[in-house]
Order: C-alpha cells, then structure tokens, then sequence
C-alpha cells in the first residue's frame, strides 16, 4: 500500500505539472523515476524493491507490452510501403553497429568478457520513442522522422530479445529457464508471437462483422482493450514473444478496424501512461547509491559514450545517402534512448545467475537511468527546432483567451 500510496502522490504532482514539463526541460518521467530512487531503500527506505522481486519484472513487461501495443496502432501500412527504406536501414545496419560499439567500449572499458560485453550491446539496443514523446507525437515534425523513430523502437525490441536470450545461453553456466533457451525455441517463439499478434485482431474484426455481434459505442473501446489483454496473456501462456506480438496487434488491428483505432486511442494512451509510470517508479526504486556505486569509473565513461556517441554515431552512419536534412538526422541520431525493453532484458540477464550477470545489470541500469533524464527532459527543446510551438494545446500568453487545441499524444512522458 505504501507504493501505491507513493504512485497516487507522484501521479498527482506529475499531472499538475505536466503543463509546465511540456514546455520546459522538465520531465514527468524523471518525476516517476526521482520518486522511486527517493521511496527506495536508497534514501527513506519506505518501500523495498530488489531487483529479482516479481512487481519489477511484471511492471516492465507490462508496460513494455502496452506501450508497444498502442504504437502499433499508429504505424500505417500504406504509408510504411512507401517508406520501408529509412526504417530498414536503422534497423539493419544502425542497430547491428551500435551493438557491436557498446561490445566494443564495454570489454575495453569496464573489463567484462566478450561474451557478456556482446550481451550487454544486446540489451541497450533497443530504443523507445516514449521518452521522445514531443518529437513522435507532433504533427509538425516531418512524418518520415516520426515514422523511423517509431517503426524503429517498435520492432527492435523483439529483433533484440532472441540475441539477448542466446548470449544469455552461452555466457556461461546460468540458473532459471533462460539456461534451456536454444536458437530453435527462440524462433519458435518469435514466429509464434508474430502469428498470435496477426491472427487474433482479425479474428477479433472477423467476429465484430457479423450481423448479431458488434459493440454499442461506449464500449467500443473495450474490443481493443480485451484483444490486447486476451493476446497478453496468451503469449505468456504459450511462451511466445509478446512484445513481438504486442507490436503487431496494434498495426494489424489499426489497418483493419480504424473505427475501432479511433475509439481506442483515447483509453489506451492514459493506459499505456499509467503502466508507464507504474514501471518508472519501480525502476527508480532499484537506483540506490550503492549500485551507482558499484559502477566503476570506465562504466561511467561507457555510459556517457553510449547515450551521446554510439547510437548518434550509428544512426547517422545507417542515414547517409537518405534524403533527409540536417536537422532531422541529428534528431534522429540523438533519440535513441535505452527504455522498458531495456529494463525487461537486463532484468533477464541479472536473474539468468550467469557469471558477470550483477557487473552487466549494474551498467545497463545506470545507462537506462542516464538515459532517460537525458533524453526526456530533450525533447521539448528538439521539438522547437520543428516548429513546434502548441506543445500541450494550453494556450501560450496572449492566446491564453483562445481555447487551446490537443493534439495527439502532444503530452510529454
């Protein structure tokens, strides 16, 4: 109770100060995080949080399950064939280097194995677009930018998981399943979330076009909702990739069923808000300084190198020769931050008992934590490079008679 009480306070102070964090540096997401770090054990000790507790595992794997469910929904399969190129190169060739770089500085620098370097590319590679949210979220910025950073956090998370669970696998000896993990249960696994994320939104929209069934408009929102719910717990129940899964329910259900996007949209952002920082303020709680302690001096250099050279560097390595502009390659390069993906697998590798498993969760969760203060409390400001000037649809000054306009997903996480 007292987390939830801990919540309910963080939520409120980060909802009346929400206007002013979308216009300023300020970040509700460094508010979760802070009051964590605060709550822990590393300051008033109110709640106790380790990190093999199970509420860390099952808020990051929800939250990472709803944030990429609701993305989905905003990748256009129209608009992606026209545009697949961008997207394929981040993925395949800006995402291959920046794993390879972070393998790299972290042998080299922090003086794990290889193997356990390698993995430790693996888990920060992912990115996610929430701690971006004034840039994926503006109709200002160029579509092609907000459609790359989206397509490639939403996929990258689940190219990402079968490296992890392999390096996992050959690290050394290690406890829990992740020991028994082989490359043929793996593939079975992703395939099988890939096909449980296509067929049960189409199964779904199939049952809704018959003449007895459908929705009354109230409701409407809920299809989505138990869709997601019902996939959620089917891929745990089967083993299968859920985030692979999540990703691509949201993009099927959107292109088959607009009307029922539409109708969701609304409750499934302030779910995928709430999930969020639910898994924020958990997260947080696991930063003490005793673990910011136990990073050596060359983490510390690793880190910093990760967040403001490796993916910037990679990024605009994958982008040359692509026809966009300055400005928007260097938003690109720069927000590629380490999110709930990231979380979900580092947690993996520190409960897998692999050797070097506490020296690789110890630097990826201060890279995480680096990086979303660096990168929430950015956003806002890359965001007036586009122009973008109604921020929350609170009017400004002398706008403040004009009733203010939200766009979508114009709030900052």
């Amino acid at each position: 109770m007292v987390l939830v009480a801990v919540f309910g306070v963080a939520l409120l102070v980060a909802a009346l100060l929400s206007g002013l964090a979308a216009r300023t540096v300020l970040s509700t997401s460094f508010l979760f995080l802070a009051g964590g770090a605060l709550v822990g054990d590393g300051v008033l000790g109110l709640v106790h949080i380790k990190p093999d507790s199970e509420i860390v595992s099952v808020t990051a794997d929800l939250a990472l399950f709803a944030v990429l469910f609701t993305d989905g929904m905003h990748v256009s399969f129209p608009a992606l064939r026209g545009a697949w190129r961008n997207p394929a190169r981040a993925l395949g060739l800006g995402m291959p280097l920046a794993f390879a770089f972070m393998a790299l500085i972290t042998h080299y620098l922090v003086g794990l194995d290889w193997t356990t370097s390698f993995l430790v590319g693996a888990v920060l590679a992912p990115t996610d677009p929430v701690f971006a949210s004034a840039i994926v979220g503006r109709k200002e910025v160029p579509a092609r930018l907000r459609q790359l950073l989206n397509v490639e956090s939403g996929v990258n998370d689940g190219l990402a998981l079968p490296v992890v669970l392999l390096l996992i696998a050959a690290a050394g000896p290690a406890s829990g399943a992740d020991a028994e993990a082989s490359p043929s249960k793996i593939g079975l696994d992703l395939v099988l979330g890939l096909v449980l994320g296509i067929v049960l939104p189409l199964l779904v929209n199939a049952l809704v076009r018959f003449r007895l069934l459908g929705a009354e408009p109230k409701l409407q929102p809920l299809l989505p909702l138990a869709t997601g719910i019902t996939l959620y717990a089917a891929c745990h129940l089967t083993h299968a990739n859920p985030y692979l899964a999540a990703f691509s329910a949201g993009a099927v259900l959107a292109s088959v069923s607009p009307e029922s996007q539409r109708a969701f949209e609304p409750l499934g952002e302030a779910l995928a808000e709430l999930a969020k920082f639910a898994a924020l303020l958990v997260f947080g709680a696991l930063l003490t300084p005793s673990l910011f302690g136990d990073l050596s001096l060359g983490g510390y250099v690793a880190v910093v190198l990760a967040i403001a050279l490796i993916r910037p560097a990679s990024l605009m390595i994958s982008m040359i020769g692509t026809s966009f502009d300055r400005r928007e390659k260097l938003a690109a390069a720069w927000f590629g931050p380490k999110g709930f993906a990231s979380v979900v697998y580092g947690l993996l590798v520190l409960q897998s008992g692999i050797p070097q498993a506490e020296q690789a969760y110890t630097l990826t969760a201060v890279c995480i934590a680096f990086s979303i203060v660096a990168h929430s409390s950015t956003d806002v400001p890359v965001a007036r490079m586009f122009h973008v000037n109604d921020l929350v649809g609170i009017p400004d000054g002398d706008e403040a008679g004009a009733p203010g306009r939200r766009e979508h997903r114009g709030h900052r996480g």
